[in-house]
């Protein structure tokens, strides 16, 4: 029953979430041009929330539980276990005001009204994933970037999402030029779940009613490491331990 019932709720969604993408490419496009970064920034950070309430329409909810005064202008790295694109929104949503960026693969840099651009322009990287060397400068290059202007820089280390919300190893080269390129950042944990089942049918429909929850966990200050390797071990498992395999 729950099935037969998506399916005419991931139309209703599939029609609001086109509809803000396209709404939104203008008026990206203006703030950019016009007024510059900042202007920019601010549209994309409604352009998640409205990406937000579109997946309302499935009955899906979300959680930040955030306990942590992070101080702002400081550079930060996210490292997060990644279920879904949905993982996205909200990360950019909630933690807006430390201005978060991320690294994707080159495909998305094109062809998807909204996304692609502020993947191109606000400051987030593209990277070929066939080219492991190029992928590694131009991880080294955004680091340097995000470090400079205290921005977030999220990364997901598992390298590709998980269909069931059980964690992949995670993949340590992106996270350590990260940390060694980013001599001034703390590291904020950040464990997600339920986002997986937002795609628990697949990409039509969609599933509904999930209740995606966010956890930040205690900021690390790398320097109190004689070994990334080490910081990068226990981030990896204060992630993983708090992802619940719920169905």
């Amino acid at each position: 029953m729950q099935k037969l019932l998506a399916y005419p709720l991931t139309i209703l969604y599939f029609i609001c979430f086109g509809l803000t993408l396209v709404i939104f490419h203008p008026i990206q496009w203006f703030c950019f041009n016009v007024f510059g970064y900042k202007a920019h920034k601010i549209s994309v950070d409604w352009l998640q929330f409205f990406i937000m309430r579109s997946l309302n329409v499935l009955g899906t909810r979300f959680t930040f539980v955030n306990p942590y005064a992070i101080e702002e202008g400081v550079p930060l790295i996210i490292v997060a276990n990644h279920q879904s694109m949905y993982d996205i929104p909200p990360l950019i949503w909630y933690m807006r005001k430390h201005h978060v960026k991320f690294i994707s693969k080159k495909e998305l840099g094109k062809g998807i009204p909204s996304v692609s651009y502020n993947l191109r322009h606000g400051g987030s990287v593209l990277i070929d994933r066939k080219d492991a060397l190029g992928s590694i400068k131009a991880i080294e290059d955004f680091a340097q970037r995000i470090d400079q202007n205290k921005w977030a820089a999220v990364i997901f280390p598992e390298g590709t999402r998980s269909r069931d919300g059980k964690p992949k190893p995670f993949k340590t080269k992106g996270l350590l030029t990260m940390l060694k390129n980013m001599p001034n950042a703390l590291v904020v944990p950040v464990t997600i779940n339920n986002s997986w089942k937002t795609l628990r049918y697949g990409k039509f429909p969609m599933g509904i009613g999930a209740h995606i929850k966010f956890r930040v966990h205690q900021p690390i200050n790398p320097k109190d490491y004689e070994y990334l390797t080490d910081l990068v071990e226990i981030t990896e498992k204060l992630v993983k331990s708090n992802i619940q395999n719920e169905d």
